[in-house]
């Protein structure tokens, strides 16, 4: 009888340990349901472009390409003062954007481009030169309206401190987000930047996979230029956004104003050489002048 009651407990311990366990296995379930899942990081960027009064057709359809290549851009109304940057950060954040694009027009047709990350910066200040537009360049390629696109950089972007921060801000500027309201799926093109003389150039390609002679032939991944290109100099990169301490200087920079001064300087000095040239040949012809002889005609008829 002992012996029975021996097993019996045994038993039961047994099973209550097997409930137990089942018991905690099962808590732990409920407090993996429970548990928060991993944040995944999202990219979040989206770029205020606008520009100042006083632009021309050319920079305003440049702005139209830019805004038909990148998604996520928001557009605003022009800004009417160009001594009041410090305004851009607030407008920035008015429209929730991280990023700005500032076309700045100047006399003579001068354009700059203002790249800053808002509200603390940095911001970087380019000159823009030997634009050209898609409607300009009539290329053959195409890709799909908000698409996303492929960001290369030239290893000089690298070498350079100036060129490692200028790569960061395009890449928050120029890469589109997967999250973005008004991009496609898929990336069918790429944005090339190049460093060449100390110049940016950039370049919009088409991906073309199949060869448009051959269509059902085998994939041959080739490149066609879309548009549109223009070229950057770099002027100034500041710590804060549009102003602050300057972080890198161009000592290469020449503006435009200074050129066409010093053009004008020169074709000032050709007109004074030749006003001095025109002194001197009279100068010459009055030493070289005879006499008047007293047989001449004009005092034996006089």
């Amino acid at each position: 009888m002992a012996s029975l009651l021996k097993e019996h407990k045994i038993k039961t311990s047994k099973t209550d340990g097997r409930g137990k366990g089942k018991r905690k296995a099962e808590d732990l379930e409920e407090e993996e349901a429970q548990a928060p899942a991993p944040k995944r990081i999202k990219n979040k960027q989206r770029v205020l472009l606008l520009s100042s009064r006083g632009i021309t057709h050319r920079m305003r359809h440049l702005m139209n390409d830019l805004e038909t290549l990148l998604p996520h851009v928001k557009k605003d109304a022009k800004l009417d003062s160009k001594n009041h940057l410090h305004l851009l950060p607030e407008l920035a954040d008015l429209n929730n954007c991280n990023n700005t694009l500032y076309f700045e027009a100047r006399r003579h047709e001068d354009l700059y481009l203002w790249a800053a990350k808002t509200p603390n910066g940095p911001s970087i200040k380019l000159h823009v030169q030997n634009m050209h537009t898609m409607d300009e360049l009539k290329m053959t390629g195409n890709c799909l309206k908000g698409s996303r696109g492929v960001l290369s950089f030239d290893k000089a972007f690298d070498d350079s401190e100036w060129g490692r921060l200028t790569k960061e801000v395009f890449t928050h500027i120029f890469g589109v987000p997967s999250q973005a309201r008004r991009a496609k799926p898929f990336i069918d093109h790429i944005l090339t930047f190049s460093i060449l003389d100390n110049k940016i150039w950039f370049r919009n390609f088409q991906i073309i996979e199949k060869d448009p002679l051959q269509p059902n032939g085998p994939p041959q991944t080739s490149l066609v230029e879309i548009g549109p290109r223009f070229v950057l100099t770099p002027i100034r990169i500041f710590e804060g956004a549009f102003g602050g301490t300057t972080v890198y200087s161009n000592p290469e920079f020449v503006s435009p104003g200074a050129v066409r001064s010093a053009l004008k300087r020169t074709k000032g000095d050709r007109y004074g050489k030749r006003k001095h040239a025109e002194q001197e040949r009279s100068g010459r012809k009055e030493g070289r002048k005879r006499e008047e002889d007293e047989l001449a005609v004009s005092k034996v008829f006089a």
